[in-house]
């Protein structure tokens, strides 16, 4: 059975990826896939290969909305048909497979499976990259040498952190109360510190006092985007709603042993504080790029090509919530092969 589920958004990239370079061409399950900007603006997605010799048309140019191969001068809208053929007629053989796409969150989002089911609204709620202004965001794109999963895991269990972020964003999460359960299908994981020493990248957040109430709960969506909010206030003090930060976690597989990692990290305060998103913006490119990637990618070369399950994990209290994804995704997953 497929690891990969096909009637599902896949995030292909984020909406200023599109603009700067003019088409986004990755890879998602296995299948090569250029985004383009349609002659209306709206994005478009085709197969990036062309159908005469196969040549990639990333590889191309893209101008009003049609992209031409690069090796033969074919071109192509972005429903896939082909508009312009130099050698001759343009017949049915020439038309190229087309995805579903929508823009929204800032982000592509495209379909590969079934386009009757291409429904937008499946696209998770992600308004609060929306409501922030870019000077409060940090955007990453991260590429990963590992299995999707590994990196679904890694969000789902956030005790690493300790070990992991020792000096940036670790310190309290072994001894927080955690909690996790499946909600209409997601997976909802929490850990609650209290009056507990702030890790350095909380510590403007919660100044002058010296303890700290911090708050993480991660919300999971089929496939692989996760939701993460967290708080930090002054030990004893009500959180209020203006207190969370909110960071998307999305995964996108590449191949079996390979995604595309994509974080958005937003705040509702200090907006305007340039001091602070520098540290911040510093703070979360170490955890990320530095210390959770070279982690997982040696973690994929310790595990080889085997499914981390059937190599028999010895299983940690920590695990539940990663556990409870994985049940949920091999539900979806056999669900979607009858």
């Amino acid at each position: 059975m497929s690891r990969f589920l096909k009637n599902v958004w896949y995030q292909a990239g984020w909406s200023r990826e599109l603009d700067d370079a003019g088409q986004i061409a990755r890879t998602i399950i296995g299948q090569p896939v250029l985004v383009f900007r349609n002659a209306d603006g709206t994005p478009g997605a085709v197969v990036d290969r062309c159908p005469h010799r196969l040549a990639p048309l990333s590889a191309g140019r893209i101008a009003d909305g049609v992209v031409t191969c690069g090796y033969h001068g074919l071109g192509f809208s972005g429903s896939g048909a082909c508009v312009r053929n130099p050698h001759g007629p343009i017949t049915s053989a020439l038309h190229i497979a087309a995805y579903p796409t929508v823009e929204r969150h800032r982000a592509i989002w495209v379909w590969l499976g079934d386009a009757a089911k291409a429904d937008p609204a499946l696209i998770p709620d992600l308004g609060f990259i929306d409501q922030t202004p870019e000077s409060a965001q940090v955007t990453l794109a991260m590429p990963t040498a590992a299995d999707y999963r590994l990196l679904v895991d890694n969000i789902m269990d956030l005790s690493h952190a300790d070990f992991l972020h020792a000096t940036t964003i670790g310190g309290i999460m072994v001894e927080a109360r955690k909690t996790s359960r499946v909600e209409d299908g997601k997976v909802i994981a929490t850990w609650d510190a209290r009056d507990c020493v702030p890790p350095p990248a909380f510590r403007p957040m919660v100044h002058p006092a010296e303890c700290a109430d911090i708050w993480t709960e991660v919300t999971w969506h089929a496939p692989a985007a996760m939701v993460l909010g967290t708080s930090a206030v002054p030990a004893g003090q009500t959180q209020a709603p203006g207190d969370i930060a909110w960071t998307l976690h999305n995964m996108t597989p590449e191949s079996a042993t390979t995604t595309h990692y994509f974080i958005c990290s937003t705040r509702p305060f200090l907006l305007d504080d340039a001091e602070f998103s520098q540290m911040l913006n510093k703070a979360l490119r170490q955890a990320f790029e530095d210390e959770d990637k070279p982690m997982l990618q040696r973690q994929q070369l310790s595990i080889g090509n085997n499914d981390i399950d059937d190599l028999n994990p010895v299983l940690l209290p920590i695990d539940a919530a990663a556990v409870r994804v994985r049940r949920q995704m091999a539900a979806l997953l056999a669900a979607e092969a009858q």
